[in-house]
């Protein structure tokens, strides 16, 4: 088998040591979609990759062994059984982490459903009474903004502004899917868990840029974050989408600059980044599939 199986494992390094780099020179909307789905490509192709290795053990299935022995052919081993079979091992690991994952992914979305039980279909703000100041958005339909009584009162009026406006753009551009599936990304390929950490990070960015250009001040909405962030301190939800969390540091210093530009350029070299693992995973395919077949490659 040809060395492309091997490009996506390869090309993985890679995108985990420059995708988040080049995603906070960006905007965050842009990084964080081009982020995921090449993470999701890169993913994909390196699943597929261990299909391919693992798969490669047929070649001394004594079925096929006999068959070309019957037309003539000269079988030739594609990958050394050793690294077939570890890729086998990888996979049943893939499968575990991934299985975790989803498992996980519902569990949390029950518990905060849970949460807006009981208040009218058409509520989008849910107030509970709560001594630990909190917020977060509740992915689904219709989706739910959380707030506690602690978080309300932290706030000044113009800051509980921000906090609707940011927790409204988490619902509105759906960013509970973009984690989900840089979280998959990441179950499935462990090597690109740097980016997992970046699209986290970028939504709550894009949110709020999102706020900042709603209240049209965006001193105002660096201000309402490091107030969240200070009433909140640990005390949080795991798996939502929330206003008082991720690198708050980073995300008040952003705010008190000019929004970042989209660097188009930038953002193709990393789709780039996604696309090349998917080809190589494809050239393989074709090269297995002719090593078995005894066609010459």
């Amino acid at each position: 088998m040809s060395f492309d199986v091997y490009t996506p494992l390869l090309l993985s390094v890679l995108l985990a040591a420059v995708g988040p780099s080049i995603g906070r020179r960006m905007a965050p909307a842009l990084a964080a979609r081009v982020l995921t789905w090449t993470a999701v490509l890169t993913a994909a192709a390196t699943t597929w990759s261990l299909v391919l290795l693992a798969t490669a053990l047929l070649g001394d299935a004594p079925p096929l062994v006999a068959e070309a022995r019957e037309d003539g052919r000269r079988l030739v081993d594609p990958v050394p059984e050793l690294i077939g079979i570890a890729a086998g091992a990888a996979l049943l690991v893939v499968a575990g982490r991934v299985y975790r994952v989803v498992r996980s992914e519902r569990a949390t979305r029950r518990a905060l459903r849970s949460l807006c039980a009981g208040h009218p279909a058409g509520t989008e703000l849910v107030v509970a009474a709560s001594p630990a100041a909190r917020a977060f958005a509740v992915p689904g339909r219709p989706g739910r903004i959380v707030v506690t009584s602690a978080m309300l009162g932290a706030l000044e009026p113009a800051e509980r502004r921000v906090l609707l406006a940011h927790e409204r753009a988490h619902l509105a551009h759906r960013h509970g899917m973009l984690v989900t599936a840089a979280r998959l990304a990441a179950a499935a390929n462990p090597l690109l868990g740097p980016v997992r950490s970046a699209v986290t990070f970028l939504v709550e960015r894009w949110a709020d840029e999102r706020a900042a250009d709603e209240v049209g001040d965006r001193r105002t909405t660096a201000r309402a974050l490091a107030r969240a962030a200070l009433s909140a301190h640990d005390a949080r939800p795991c798996g939502a989408l929330h206003f008082s969390d991720r690198a708050v540091t980073r995300r008040i210093a952003a705010l008190q600059t000019a929004p970042p530009p989209h660097l188009w350029s930038a953002a193709l070299a990393v789709l780039a980044l996604g696309t090349l693992p998917a080809l190589g995973a494809a050239d393989a395919t074709s090269d297995l599939l002719g090593l078995l077949s005894g066609v010459p490659i």
